[in-house]
């Protein structure tokens, strides 16, 4: 997966403007940044662009507005962070295009910076609309996309913009997509898998490359659950993805004829309800008896786990082992954050709730590469192509 496109370190920039996507997805907390990671990740591009003499123009999404303007989705608390982060003012844009908005690009100086409005206020925006792309594109002369966790997605700000602008790869794009192919193209031995989440519909495409490429997939998180269904085991009242079941059994299938072991929990922790208050019982094999829910992987799974991860010479981790924001059911997930936190191996954590668990946990700055992209992290596993990506310029 050697990175075939040409980066921002190439673009000549100086006394022009950029039109940089950037991934400044962040929560929010009563008006605040309450998590500033993806600000903070994109400021090696941005910082290399201002000392290059360039005027900056960035572009993000935040939220699911759903092509309305919702004040409470708007990009100020995010555009005030970053002027923090920065040291300088940020510009906050009153839209995302239009008259006023190319007129405050336009008077852009080397080293300034314009944030624009959420982008997804604009309903062209998720539907890749020609005239939106190309209202973008009179912003600036040059684009650089370097949100890999929308790259995966052909929108207006992803995709349609860099065929009006030449489009170059931004610094994080690059190194995600460099240390997400490492793991695929040349990995320490033993690569171990660890895959979570609720749904094997989500996670398949990326079972089926790792039965090829990994030595051990170990599944945990309510996925398993279509897993034992298949197999005929009692779940009681756990959630069970009813399209993963044939899935499950049609991976269990594949498994058998191929060179990688794929592993499920032996045992569970189980709750009455999805409740941090509800009756608990746990550690008693994996048959689930009605009117309970399996909600964790159980000691002696998680101990497995951890000494696969223990062992490994590479460890991807996607997904956690359950509903670890619930204190009796965190174990799991924090036996495996904790393994690949300690393991001498090469460790990749790849999106959303894995992260945010390493996070919980105080464990994120102990993993080799932890990705920002959940969805784009997993397409780009699954081999398939990234729209963002394949769009700018080839190297």
């Amino acid at each position: 997966m050697s990175f075939a496109k040409e980066s921002v370190r190439e673009a000549e920039v100086a006394g022009r403007r950029v039109l940089v996507r950037v991934d400044f997805n962040v929560p929010l907390d009563g008006g605040r940044v309450a998590d500033d990671t993806r600000i903070r990740a994109a400021l090696p591009t941005i910082e290399l662009l201002r000392e290059r003499g360039a005027a900056l123009v960035l572009v993000s999404h935040l939220g699911r507005p759903k092509g309305e303007v919702r004040p409470e989705l708007s990009m100020r608390p995010v555009g005030e962070r970053l002027a923090e982060l920065l040291g300088c003012e940020v510009r906050q844009a009153p839209a995302v295009v239009g008259e006023e908005v190319e007129a405050m690009a336009a008077d852009l100086s080397p080293g300034d910076v314009l944030l624009l409005e959420n982008v997804r206020f604009e309903p062209g925006e998720t539907e890749n609309d020609g005239a939106l792309a190309e209202s973008l594109g009179r912003l600036a002369e040059l684009y650089a996309n370097d949100a890999f966790g929308a790259a995966h997605r052909a929108h207006a700000s992803t995709e349609g913009v860099a065929h009006r602008l030449p489009g170059y790869a931004g610094l994080l794009l690059e190194q995600e997509i460099g240390e997400l192919g490492k793991v695929v193209e040349s990995p320490e031995r033993p690569l171990v898998v660890v895959l979570g989440g609720a749904k094997v519909s989500d996670k398949v495409g990326v079972i089926d490359r790792f039965l090829e490429l990994a030595d051990r997939i170990l599944i945990g998180g309510a996925m398993c659950f279509s897993f034992f269904r298949s197999q005929g085991s009692p779940t009681g009242d756990s959630l069970v993805e009813e399209e993963g079941v044939q899935l499950a059994a049609e991976a269990l299938d594949r498994a058998r004829e191929s060179d990688c072991e794929l592993d499920l929990p032996t045992d569970l922790v189980l709750g009455r309800e999805f409740d941090a208050d509800t009756e608990v019982k746990a550690g008693e094999g994996i048959v689930v008896p009605d009117g309970w829910m399996g909600l964790d992987i159980g000691p002696a799974s998680a101990a497995a786990y951890a000494e696969a991860i223990g062992a490994a010479g590479t460890v991807l981790w996607n997904g956690p082992m359950g509903a670890f924001e619930l204190p009796p059911f965190a174990a799991g997930t924090k036996a495996v954050a904790e393994a690949v936190a300690a393991s001498p191996a090469t460790t990749v954590v790849g999106g959303g709730d894995s992260v945010a668990a390493l996070q919980q946990f105080g464990l994120a700055e102990k993993v080799d590469w932890v990705s920002t992209g959940g969805g784009a992290s997993l397409e780009l596993l699954e081999g398939k192509k990234l729209p963002g990506v394949e769009a700018l310029r080839d190297a």
